[in-house]
């Protein structure tokens, strides 16, 4: 049994039951025991590959993405440029070299990095050395200040949510308890909560309340609207509002059992990017999407930007570059290019953004 589960059967059995949310927030996020705060989760030796680790065009793009707006921001002397959850720093250094051939931009843009996990922190220093001076932050608010660019890959995936499931008596909160051998288990909690979903949803259907991922996204259109610049968020996830149940936890590259050893495995959930987008709406900024990652990517020049690269490449070369924007674009269910969105916030003054002049896409997941 995992230090952080032994924890979880302790607390339950003190407390009682623990809200998804709750359980989602130790496991990811215990100050000792949090799978978060204890590993480098990232790449082929941890539990998952993200889209920076797997190119360094993804990030090339998102830098020019970042320069575009800074453009149309009207070329601040001086801006914040945050990301939020930024891995091992990838990410922010191949966007800052991307960036170099813009006059201006790098001495302009303060890096500021939101990041809780002390191991991270040292990795990302390191990517960062002779690039930037970054400051790191423990919550988004602290880094938000006057004109700003934020980027977020795969963060709102990892942000705790509720979950309730109908019933014959309305919708009842779905717990982690423990079972009749003291072992962790999903429950309901004895009565119907105040929960408002949808009163026609058919039985055992499941709503998820995604809460935090909410104030994250109406905290950083609220300043962008209100103090200037935008925001891009990208994750995998829907581009509509539904039911179902979407957590999930990964270890070493494979699905495993959320409740099984918890602390030891990544717990993510799909995002409601239909909701994310009205957050935005509501707090006054302007949204641009949501899209899907291979639709952004290409057309902010994601095929071109490979092409160059194979022409000066060695032959060693070629296999992992083509296989890399395969795998960025690769569509169906499954695939980075259709499962993965992307969804911008601006102030409302900005022109449209790059990336998200396309046809409307079709409402689907």
């Amino acid at each position: 049994m995992s230090a952080l589960k032994a924890e979880l059967v302790r607390l339950i059995a003190e407390e009682g039951p623990l809200p998804v949310s709750r359980f989602m927030a130790l496991c990811l996020g215990h100050p000792r025991y949090g799978y978060y705060m204890t590993r480098d989760p990232l790449g082929a030796a941890g539990d998952f590959t993200t889209a920076p680790e797997i190119s360094q065009m993804f990030g090339e793009m998102i830098g020019l993405w970042a320069a575009h707006l800074w453009q149309a921001m009207g070329q601040p002397s001086r801006f914040a440029l945050i990301e939020i959850g930024p891995g091992r720093g990838t990410l922010m250094a191949d966007m800052l070299r991307a960036t170099r051939i813009l006059p201006g931009f790098r001495e302009a843009a303060a890096v500021h990095l939101v990041e809780t996990s002390p191991v991270l922190r040292e990795i990302q220093a390191a990517a960062l050395a002779g690039k930037a001076e970054p400051v790191w932050h423990e919550r988004v608010e602290t880094a938000l200040y006057g004109p700003a660019i934020i980027v977020a890959n795969e963060l709102l995936d990892a942000l705790p949510l509720d979950q309730f499931v109908m019933t014959e008596q309305g919708w009842r909160e779905r717990l982690v308890g423990l079972d009749g051998q003291g072992r962790l288990a999903f429950g309901l909690a004895a009565t119907a909560s105040d929960e408002t979903g949808p009163a026609t949803a058919p039985p055992g259907a499941i709503l998820e309340q995604p809460l935090a991922a909410l104030s994250l996204v109406s905290g950083v259109a609220s300043h962008v609207a209100r103090q200037g610049g935008g925001a891009l968020f990208i994750d995998y996830g829907s581009l509509r509002s539904g039911f179902g149940d979407t957590l999930q936890a990964m270890r070493r590259h494979a699905f495993v059992d959320s409740l099984e050893e918890p602390g030891e495995a990544d717990l993510t959930v799909h995002v409601d990017f239909a909701r994310m987008a009205q957050a935005g709406l509501r707090a006054g900024a302007a949204t641009h999407g949501p899209v899907r990652q291979a639709d952004f990517l290409l057309a902010l020049g994601l095929a071109e930007r490979a092409q160059t690269l194979l022409a000066k490449a060695r032959p060693d070369q070629v296999q992992a570059i083509s296989a890399a924007f395969d795998r960025l674009t690769e569509r169906g269910a499954t695939g980075m290019g259709d499962l993965f969105k992307v969804l911008a916030l601006s102030h409302p003054d900005l022109p449209p953004l790059p990336g998200f002049d396309l046809h409307r896409l079709p409402e689907q997941g």
